[in-house]
């Protein structure tokens, strides 16, 4: 396992081209890594993912050039020192609304006195089950923290959020903002879209990191044209369903292609 995270240090160097994951199994993780995607989001928000087949995915993709980012279900501080401790280390936090709330965050993936990050080295993975020296001091070196922007008020809140040291990058969740402005559903209506180029904006003005989820090439290429650090390009679950559906329709009049675009 490298111990280097090398998704923080590439993060405002050069763009990285990431995949959502959903099928929660190590070994379709593991294509996924060998297609060589820079990022792969293992999701445990909307997908079966738990602890234990987090730590499988985590296996898979450490023998490829692949970095992992996982997201789980909540902003949890007892989820996070679990997640650290199997060896995650770039978190993406859902559904981050004030600047309490990512504070917690930066707290929660760093040890005292910094932060309140709990003290297992010897079960640790991360750690190498004790035997990386002087982990303490340096693990907050390779931690890179994500949080996700989602909604109305979390854009409202987000100038201050991005004041919050500690913060690598901000990720905005586009289909869940157009729900809470009112577009469910229409995450490219043009007064989504006008938010969302503004927040890019704000985010890289402010020193950090952008990233976002896009699965429409025109849009995706227009985040990447604003200079987007961080962009997934396709969702696992959603290239297969699309794939299977266009193989079988060459051979069966009936069958019906359907693309979807899912609310991740």
């Amino acid at each position: 396992m490298e111990y280097i995270n090398y998704f923080k240090r590439k993060l405002k160097t050069q763009q990285q081209i990431g995949l959502w994951v959903g099928l929660a199994d190590a070994y379709g993780t593991e294509i996924a890594a060998n297609a060589g995607y820079d990022w792969l989001l293992i999701d445990g928000e909307h997908a079966p993912s738990d602890l234990r087949t987090t730590l499988s995915q985590l296996q898979s993709i450490a023998a490829y050039p692949s970095q992992a980012v996982v997201r789980p279900p909540i902003g949890s501080v007892q989820l996070i020192k679990q997640l650290l401790d199997i060896g995650v280390q770039t978190l993406l936090i859902p559904m981050v609304e004030s600047v309490e709330h990512a504070e917690l965050m930066v707290k929660a993936v760093r040890y005292p006195p910094e932060g309140i990050r709990g003290v297992g080295a010897a079960l640790a993975r991360a750690t190498r089950w004790n035997s990386i020296p002087n982990y303490y001091a340096t693990a907050h070196e390779n931690i890179c923290l994500l949080i996700q922007i989602e909604s109305v008020t979390g854009l409202e809140n987000l100038d201050a959020i991005l004041q919050v040291d500690g913060i690598d990058g901000v990720f905005i969740g586009a289909v869940d903002l157009s729900a809470t402005m009112g577009y469910e559903g229409n995450p490219n209506h043009p007064e989504v879209q006008a938010a969302v180029v503004d927040a890019i904006q704000r985010i890289r003005a402010a020193g950090k990191a952008a990233g976002i989820l896009s699965t429409q090439h025109e849009v995706t290429q227009k985040y990447l044209d604003l200079g987007t650090e961080f962009v997934a390009v396709g969702v696992d679950t959603s290239v297969l369903m699309t794939s299977l559906r266009e193989l079988l329709a060459k051979y069966k009049a009936d069958a019906e292609v359907i693309k979807t675009e899912g609310g991740y």
